[in-house]
C-alpha cells in the first residue's frame, strides 16, 4: 500500500510541478529573447533531461560492479527510444483529444516541420554512430566521449544561433509565483523554475523506486524493469511537459522540448558512458537502438512533408510495445 501511495503521489507531484516548470521556463524564454522553439530544444530539454542523466552518472561513474554500470548504458539506450515512440505518440493523441478545445477544424501538428526534420537527422546520424561504437571494441573508444559532448555543444550553438529562434509574440501565462504581475522580475522567474526542476528531480527519483519495488512485488525478470519501465519513469517529466504544453495548443513547445530532450540523450549520458565503460552491446540493446532508428527514420520521413496529422503521430508507441515484448520473451527464453 505505501509503494502504490507513493507511486502515485510522486506522479502526481511531477505533474503539478511540470506546471509550474514550463510555465517558468518560457518566461525564462521571453527573458533571454529567445523564441518558442530554442525555449523548448535547450532551456527546458536541458533542465528535464538532468534527472536522467544523473542516474547515468551514478550508474557508470560511481558504480562499482558491470551491473551497476549496465544500469546507466541502459539509461543511454532506453531514453532515445521512450522519447522516439512514447512521447511523440503522446503529443499526437493529447493534440487530437483537444482539437475541439483548442478551437480547430482538424488536428495537424502547427510546428516548423523543416526544423524538426533537421532535429530528426542531425540526431540519427549522431545515434547511428553511437550505436556503431556499442558493436566494436578498440583501445581509445573512451576518448570519442569528448566527440559527444563537443556535437551537443555545436547543436546548442545552432539553435540559439538560428534566425527562427528570435522572439515571438505569444501569449504567456502570468508567472504561477507572481500572478498579478505583468512582467514579473526575473528572480522570480528563476526561483519558480529552479524549485519546481527540484522537486521533479524528487519526485521522478521516487517514481522510477516505486517502480522497480512494484516490479518485485509482481515478480517482474529484473532486466525487463531496468530495460523497459524504468525509461519510461525517468522520461515522464519530458512527457508530461508535452501534455501540458499541447493542452496550451503550444504543440512547437512540447516537440522542441522532446527533440532537443533525444539530443541530450544521444550524447551527453552517452559520453559519459564510454569515459566509464566498455560500451558494448548486448541483444536487447542492439534491439532498442534499431527500434528507435526506425521511429526517427519514419518522424523524419513525416515532418519532411510539411504537413503532419497528430494520429499518424500514434503507430510509433507500437515500437515501444515491440522492444517490451522482446526483453520479456529474451529473457525468459534464458530462464
Amino acid at each position: 500500500m505505501l509503494t502504490a501511495l507513493l507511486f502515485l503521489l510522486s506522479a502526481g507531484a511531477i505533474y503539478v510541478a511540470c506546471e509550474f516548470f514550463v510555465n517558468g521556463v518560457e518566461w525564462f524564454g521571453r527573458k533571454l529573447s529567445l523564441g518558442a522553439t530554442a525555449t523548448g530544444t535547450v532551456l527546458a530539454a536541458f533542465g528535464t533531461a538532468l534527472p536522467e542523466s544523473a542516474v547515468t552518472f551514478v550508474a557508470v561513474i560511481l558504480g562499482k560492479t558491470p551491473e551497476q554500470k549496465d544500469i546507466g548504458v541502459g539509461a543511454a539506450l532506453g531514453g532515445p527510444l521512450v522519447l522516439a515512440t512514447i512521447a511523440y505518440a503522446v503529443v499526437g493523441v493529447a493534440l487530437w483529444m483537444n482539437r475541439r478545445k483548442l478551437r480547430r477544424a482538424d488536428a495537424l501538428v502547427r510546428v516548423e516541420h523543416g526544423r524538426l526534420a533537421r532535429d530528426q537527422s542531425w540526431f540519427l546520424g549522431i545515434f547511428v554512430i553511437k550505436c556503431g561504437l556499442g558493436l566494436v571494441a578498440f583501445a581509445f573508444k573512451p576518448w570519442l566521449g569528448v566527440l559527444f559532448l563537443g556535437a551537443y555543444a555545436v547543436y546548442v550553438w545552432r539553435e540559439l544561433k538560428d534566425d527562427s529562434t528570435a522572439p515571438e509574440e505569444e501569449e504567456l501565462e502570468p508567472l504561477k509565483f507572481r500572478p498579478k504581475a505583468v512582467d514579473p522580475a526575473l528572480s522570480w522567474v528563476i526561483l519558480q523554475t529552479t524549485l519546481a526542476l527540484l522537486v521533479i528531480a524528487f519526485a521522478s527519483h521516487t517514481f522510477v523506486k516505486q517502480i522497480e519495488a512494484i516490479g518485485i512485488a509482481w515478480q517482474l525478470s529484473p532486466h525487463l524493469v531496468a530495460l523497459v519501465l524504468s525509461p519510461v519513469a525517468t522520461e515522464l517529466p519530458e512527457t508530461m511537459n508535452a501534455l501540458i504544453w499541447v493542452r496550451q495548443g503550444k504543440e512547437r513547445l512540447a516537440l522542441a522540448n522532446i527533440s532537443g530532450a533525444m539530443m541530450i540523450q544521444a550524447t551527453i549520458p552517452s559520453a559519459l558512458a564510454l569515459f566509464a565503460t566498455p560500451w558494448l552491446f548486448d541483444a536487447p540493446l542492439m534491439v532498442a537502438g534499431l527500434l528507435t532508428a526506425i521511429a526517427v527514420v519514419y518522424l523524419w520521413w513525416l515532418f519532411r512533408k510539411g504537413r503532419v496529422d497528430a494520429r499518424l503521430l500514434w503507430p510509433v508507441a507500437a515500437l515501444y510495445g515491440v522492444f517490451a515484448v522482446y526483453v520479456a520473451w529474451h529473457f525468459s527464453s534464458r530462464l
